[in-house]
């Protein structure tokens, strides 16, 4: 079976409200056999969210709607599938008692627009709500499904487990969906297609789908079956190969972030890490931070901009800087190796480069040097060449460093 989610709401077409159910929902029913054709977000406009439910329901056998239950005018999800299907709303006594019984559990008096939550498309089944006022439905109609679940979180996604899951299961043909998940870094969206594609494209089923963003790629297996274990084993027969072709460049086999990786790394190792960087502008050390625990293993870092906080703060030598340049190998090690001597870390990793729009250094926009200071061995370093404008020199520079890092614990 195939299904269409629909996310209600004029809020969720705004940039400071996303659409997270949809990611819930599709992780729910994938689980379940049922794959996602569609998503969308409508807002609150009747015609257009009526037209949205009558076009799914005539493409596929499950619709679920998300949002737009509450009791205001501009709710209208109730009223757009009752016109989409051709049925009436039919106001329901034990949802008004429902409503009515926990606004007296709160010590507050019900508005009579709370009223409007009382109202059920003609023929659905009532989808209780012990976190909201907002009751859910479930309508079975010409063959397909329309659930209509609350909007926030907190209320949809238990809705969704207790009442929806175990309905859908009683419907459902035996179906699994099984997935495997890469994430790779160090190379480009063309030459990671050019490698594997010879593998992938001998199958229809697993499908196979590649996300990109810079400098850190995604591989999605989906094996569609009647069964786990049959969905397993073609899983098994197309991994291994992409994953010898690909060999280090995956860094993830289970969606975790670099940062996590990297945490992960040096915590197995009992080691410490400090960073210093300078066209970055403490990108790095936020991405390391942003891992729950991290205080464990980094320690803290240098942000030194300019070539005098780089003498300043980590004492590099002002001739070397002035001979070599702030962005060159030389600078690079020598930022590594006091951040390390000055915190007492375990390793060091520092960034030095030019983001641009115009240089400073004279070495071309793009010119990256990472160095990584380590116990027992001489300080490595690397230049890159990165493309694109300021945010995404900085974006691609910050991921070259984490997988230097990794590569150099590993």
């Amino acid at each position: 079976m195939e299904a269409e989610i629909i996310a209600v709401g004029s809020e969720l077409l705004t940039s400071q409200r996303i659409d997270t159910n949809s990611l819930f929902l599709t992780d729910q029913l994938n689980a379940l056999g049922v794959e996602v054709r569609r998503k969308m977000v409508v807002g609150d406009d009747r015609e257009l969210l009526t037209a949205s439910i009558r076009e799914a329901i005539e493409r596929v056998e499950i619709v679920i709607l998300t949002g737009g239950l509450g009791p205001t005018e501009d709710d209208l999800t109730r009223d757009a599938v009752a016109s989409a299907t051709a049925r009436k709303l039919i106001f329901r006594e034990d949802l008004r008692q429902a409503i009515a019984q926990r606004f007296q559990r709160m010590n507050r008096k019900m508005a009579e627009i709370n009223l409007r939550q009382a109202y059920a498309v003609e023929g659905a089944e009532a989808l209780p709500n012990p976190n909201g006022t907002a009751a859910g439905q479930w309508l079975e109609h010409l063959n397909r499904v329309v659930m209509l679940l609350p909007g926030p979180p907190h209320e949809m996604k238990p809705m969704f487990v207790d009442q929806c899951v175990p309905r859908l299961t009683r419907l459902l043909p035996a179906q699994v969906i099984r997935t495997r998940f890469y994430r790779v870094a160090g190379m480009g969206e063309s030459d990671l297609d050019q490698l594997i594609a010879p593998v992938y494209t001998k199958y229809t089923n697993p499908v196979t789908t590649i996300l990109a963003a810079p400098s850190d790629i995604q591989i999605h297996l989906r094996a569609r079956c009647t069964t786990a274990e049959e969905a397993e084993a073609l899983l098994a027969e197309v991994g291994p190969p992409i994953e010898t072709l690909l060999g280090d460049r995956i860094y993830s086999r289970n969606g975790d972030s670099l940062e996590s990786v990297v945490g992960k790394l040096l915590t197995e190792r009992q080691a410490t890490l400090s960073v210093a960087e300078s066209c970055t502008g403490g990108l790095l050390g936020q991405r390391l931070t942003s891992v729950p625990g991290s205080s464990k293993y980094f320690v803290g870092g240098f942000l030194v901009y300019n070539d005098f906080t780089k003498e300043l703060l980590l004492g590099v030598d002002r001739h070397l800087i002035d001979t070599q340049t702030s962005v060159s190998e030389e600078v690079a090690c020598a930022m590594a190796e006091a951040a390390r001597k000055r915190t007492g870390s375990t390793y060091a990793v520092s960034v030095t480069g030019e983001a641009g729009p115009e240089s400073a250094s004279g070495a071309p926009v793009g010119t990256v040097y990472l160095a990584m200071a380590a116990p027992d061995r001489p300080t490595e370093s690397r230049r890159l060449q990165l493309p694109g404008d300021r945010s995404r020199i900085r974006t691609f520079a910050a991921q070259a460093a984490l997988d230097f890092l990794r590569r150099q614990i590993s």
